[in-house]
Order: structure tokens, then sequence, then C-alpha cells
């Protein structure tokens, strides 16, 4: 495989031998992590609207599409632009929302992964309803995907948990997502017991790990305009395929 990268310090599209390939290589989680402290100044003004709009080509499907614009905002440099935030609901019907990482697009969906046991696993259980927004705000750009949440299916899940590192498999398999974190030692000592599993069994696969694909009834792309002409074209699902239609700003 060829080293070459593009200006942005992705990889490119046209190296990899399947699209799944391709957005693993993606660089993510680039900052370090600290100690968490509060922020007590002052916001000042954003700026907004970088990107700059020009004709929005429609192609025969949704995924397509994505995948164009997400070799576009790869060729940008926007970091991290595989990061998106699913949407779900919880027993009470009360949005929930986190930021992850997509994993492949497909013509079935988009895919990503995660325990059962996390919050997002047992809401998606409980409604499989939900959605995922993409924002790539140097292409001055937007995805939203709704639709339903599929099981992947265990070869995949397998596949994705075998894909990750040691420690992140370590992580995943004694994970309580979420719960109160009464003893930071007890963390430690369950992801050291973890990795030493997994040193002795590397074919190991944590059961509640699964690989789940967003199965799209509407995609809607939004594109900027700095005179907030924005396009917008939404693709709803039809019995005969896609149909497209473009949207008020």
């Amino acid at each position: 495989m060829s080293e070459s990268r593009t200006t942005g310090g992705h990889p490119e599209r046209t190296e990899f031998h399947d699209t799944r390939a391709w957005i693993r290589a993606i660089a993510s989680v680039t900052g370090a992590a600290g100690a968490l402290d509060t922020v007590t100044g002052a916001a000042g003004a954003l700026d907004t609207v970088t990107g700059a709009a020009g004709a929005l080509e429609v192609r025969d499907t949704p995924t397509a599409l994505f995948l164009d614009w997400l070799t576009d905002a790869v060729e940008a440099g926007v970091v991290e632009p595989h990061a998106a935030t699913l949407s779900t609901v919880d027993e009470a019907g009360a949005p929930d929302a986190r930021f992850l990482l997509l994993k492949d697009v497909t013509d079935r969906g988009f895919w990503f992964s995660g325990d059962t046991r996390s919050p997002k696993g047992v809401e998606l259980e409980r409604d499989p309803r939900a959605a995922l927004t993409f924002y790539w705000r140097e292409a001055g750009r937007q995805v939203r995907v709704r639709g339903v949440v599929e099981n992947g299916g265990e070869g995949v899940s397998a596949r994705d948990f075998l894909e990750r590192s040691v420690t992140a498999r370590a992580v995943a398999t004694v994970s309580r997502q979420s719960e109160v974190l009464a003893d930071p030692e007890e963390y430690d000592r369950l992801v050291a017991a973890a990795v030493d599993r997994i040193d002795g069994e590397p074919d190991f696969v944590s059961e509640t790990w699964r690989a789940w694909c967003l199965v799209p009834d509407t995609v809607e792309f939004w594109q900027a305009d700095p005179g907030r002409r924005h396009l917008r074209h939404r693709y709803a699902r039809a019995a005969s395929g896609w149909t497209v239609d473009q949207l008020w700003p």
C-alpha cells in the first residue's frame, strides 16, 4: 500500500481495497487527555460558515453522495471527518446523543459499533429508531441521516472487535459505560486483567460487542452559503429506490 497522504494528513481513499479499510485508517483522537478543568472565561465571537457553496451534485443513492462528501472532507483536512453524533431516545422518550466514529458505509447503510450494555445499546434495543449527524466545518457541509438501526450480525461484530487495539478491546470487555466510577483503581485493575486475557486469547471476542447499521429512511445534505442561501437536498426512501427533493434553506 502506498504511504502517500493528503494535505490534511488523512489517507487517500484510492489506496484502500474497500471503504471500511479507508474509514478505519482516518486519524482519530488526536488530542491528549489531561485534567478536566472548568471554563471561567467569556466566549468571544465565533466564525461560522467557512466553506464555499457551489452546485450540489445529486447522485443515485445517498450513500454514494455521502462517500463523495466524506472524501472531500478528508481532502479538506477536516479533523476526524468520520466523527458523528448518534441520537437515540431513552425509555421515557427523552432525546440522548453522543459522538462516535463511523466504521463503514455500504449500500445497506451507515455502520458504527459499541457495547450492548452501554446507554446507546440499551436504548437501541428498546427503540431502534435513531439519527446520525455529520458536520464538516471546513467544508461548510452537514449530513443528517434518520432511520432504523439493525444488528450487523455476529461475523461483522467479531471482525470489528478484533480490529481494535488490545487496550480498546480490554476496555470494551470490562465496560460499565456511564455507571458511576467510585474506584478508579478498580478500573485499572480490571483493564489490566482483560489485557492479560486478550494477550493469552488473541481471538477472544466480547459477547456484548455489536456492529450496528443505521438503515436510512431519509438523508439530508446541507451545503452552506455565505449569503445564507444554503443548499439542501433530501433523499427519501421509496418503493422504487430514492426520491430527491430540494428544500428551502
